[in-house]
């Protein structure tokens, strides 16, 4: 029985436009929570949203990244 071979489930050619919709995507959510966390007081933060903004702010970046190796070429 012969062995398949690995594709990627995304086209090669995807890689050079999702890297940068999903680093920019990252960055703005970035902006948001420095912006919500520098004019929001201490009273009336939450915790949650925070948490939310940072984890969304923080897949995105990290795809984003794995796109951007990904489209110079080095594979991981």
């Amino acid at each position: 029985m012969a062995a398949k071979a690995i594709s990627s489930p995304v086209p090669v050619e995807w890689y050079p436009t999702l890297a940068i919709v999903m680093v920019s995507v990252g960055l703005m959510l970035t902006a948001s929570f420095f912006i919500y966390e520098a004019t929001t007081s201490r009273r009336n933060r939450s915790l949650a949203k925070e948490m939310v903004t940072a984890s969304i702010a923080s897949v995105f970046l990290g795809f984003g990244s794995l796109f951007v190796l990904l489209a110079s070429g080095v594979y991981v």
